[in-house]
């Protein structure tokens, strides 16, 4: 056992108070009562993560063996400080405060109206529409003008229901073995050898692409002064006994590409900065900060719209986007606009506007919930994750959550949590930091979208003027404020800044036209 904890400090760290069997058969009916249908989709994904590669008989057997165990034994006995009263909130913590761009014109101007015409028209105003919106303020010229379209208000889809991290996005590992899981269904012409080190390409791209796009983060942040209760402490992922040499790799392969902001630490620097008490080494992204997601959105916007070319406007859901002669007909329940370019920060909506997407970029569900209290030894301000949950402390309140499944195209953006996925984090997390009290305040979930190779794309849809940044695989504050600037400079026709984002990588083509997409050149011997 690699750590500075002795034995028998921390088995007594981590015992559990008995309860009554009178309590664990009331919390065994209140699961049970509790089960809804998001409980069983996310069910099907927790099999096939945990024993997809097994018979299919064996592992919903093995499901049902590790299922009861949760329900009778392990939840009632590991969630007793998990306080729950009345009716819970479904308003993720960080939309609490006040949103000074909700209802936006409308609040102030009943009689608002869409424009007519405009030169760009941007679809969602979350990370990825600020993004965009922020740029353009920045580098287009005063007679070039953009709408951002928002069917609720700025930050109210992932955006603002994640967990607070900016991340440097996938590890090289990571982004390497997952494009390379895909390669063999669109480059069947490649030899095994060539597939991996086109992969190892890809994953060379993503990172860099990700690492200028925190660098970019914190300048903006500082430039302007935006208080978004951004904090650079980096993010430590605890590793089981199985998973020491996969970890290992991992870092090994960071060190090698460059791309070494990931890295290992040995247990007692785990508990040093994050309070998680482990026996294994952790991963480690040292860039990685915390901060107010949505408050970052707003801030990008109050510089966007301080200029007189960009405009906003909420509680206006897009239906159609038809293509013109010259440009495209955006459709509103307010309204009709022409504009000459399209972009989609759509995300996880994107499938329902552009059919082409289904399938492409699919509807994944995460959750969150939060309260006061939680673990008295956890650090604030870094990113904490096991396995299978996530965690971080704000102030008072701690959020933790976990991954769930994939929901219809139609459902993207439900927020509909799991209190069984409630529980079970907050059981996970008790094993990295002991028994604790947390009164339950606020659950909520949302949807991502995943890409089927794990890789965003960002770039033309039709080689003229719709574009996208999407498929970022619950890593969106790793992409889109670079790839929003990368973007808004194609669409002006500048060429000044380096683009990130090579079509031959990232273009949608490579998943919507396998055969006719122009891939990079696989580079031998590099």
């Amino acid at each position: 056992m690699n750590s500075n904890v002795p034995r028998r400090e921390a088995d007594r760290y981590l015992s559990e108070p008995n309860i009554s069997v009178i309590t664990r058969i009331a919390k065994v009916i209140e699961m049970l009562i509790g089960l809804r249908k998001q409980d069983f989709q996310a069910a099907g994904h927790f099999v096939q993560l945990q024993w997809g590669h097994l018979p299919w008989p064996v592992r919903w057997a093995r499901f049902l063996g590790w299922g009861i165990y949760q329900l009778f034994i392990n939840l009632p006995q590991r969630t007793c400080g998990l306080v729950i009263r009345g009716r819970i909130s479904r308003t993720p913590m960080w939309l609490l405060d006040e949103n000074r761009w909700a209802e936006h014109p409308w609040r102030d101007d009943g009689a608002a109206r869409l424009p007519g015409e405009v030169d760009t028209v941007v679809i969602g105003a979350g990370f990825t529409g600020g993004a965009v919106a922020y740029h353009w303020a920045r580098r287009a010229s005063s007679d070039q003008s953009l709408v951002v379209l928002e069917m609720d208000d700025p930050a109210s889809g992932a955006s603002g229901r994640n967990e607070g991290l900016v991340v440097m996005g996938r590890y090289f590992k990571m982004v390497r073995d997952t494009v390379g899981h895909h390669l063999p269904r669109v480059r069947p012409d490649l030899e095994s050898s060539a597939r991996k080190q086109l992969a190892s390409q890809f994953a060379m791209a993503y990172c860099r692409a990700a690492y200028r796009n925190a660098d970019l983060i914190a300048e903006t942040i500082e430039e302007h002064g935006f208080r978004c209760d951004y904090q650079r402490a980096g993010w430590v992922q605890a590793r089981t006994s199985d998973e020491q040499k996969a970890l290992r790799l991992s870092v090994k392969l960071a060190e090698q590409s460059g791309c070494d902001d990931w890295t290992m630490i040995e247990s007692f620097e785990v508990k040093q900065r994050s309070g998680m008490r482990v026996t294994q080494p952790a991963g480690f992204s040292r860039q990685a900060a915390s901060w107010h997601p949505a408050k970052w959105v707003w801030c990008l916007l109050d510089v966007a719209l301080a200029s007189d070319n960009v405009e906003l406007y909420t509680r206006t859901r897009v239906d159609r986007v038809l293509e013109q002669q010259r440009g495209y007909l955006v459709e509103t329940a307010r309204g009709v606009i022409r504009a000459r370019n399209v972009v989609y920060a759509t995300e996880s909506y994107t499938p329902n506007l552009e059919t082409g997407f289904r399938d492409v970029i699919l509807p994944m569900q995460e959750q969150a919930a939060s309260g006061e209290g939680g673990p008295v030894s956890m650090e604030p301000h870094i990113g904490i994750s096991g396995s299978w949950y996530f965690a971080g402390r704000y102030g008072r309140d701690v959020l933790f959550g976990s991954g769930g499944s994939r929901v219809p195209d139609h459902q993207a953006g439900r927020n509909l949590p799991s209190r069984f996925l409630t529980r079970f984090a907050a059981a996970e997390m008790r094993d990295h930091f002991g028994p604790y009290e947390l009164e339950l305040e606020n659950e909520w979930s949302g949807t991502v979208g995943y890409t089927p190779d794990e890789f965003p794309v960002v770039g033309s849809i039709d080689g003229a003027g719709r574009w996208i940044i999407g498929g970022m695989c619950g890593s969106g504050s790793g992409v889109a404020f670079n790839g929003g600037r990368c973007i808004v400079n194609r669409i002006l026709g500048l060429d000044d800044e380096p683009d990130d984002y090579p079509p031959e990588y990232f273009a949608p083509g490579r998943l919507l036209d396998p055969a006719g997409h122009c891939w990079p050149d696989v580079n031998h011997g590099r």
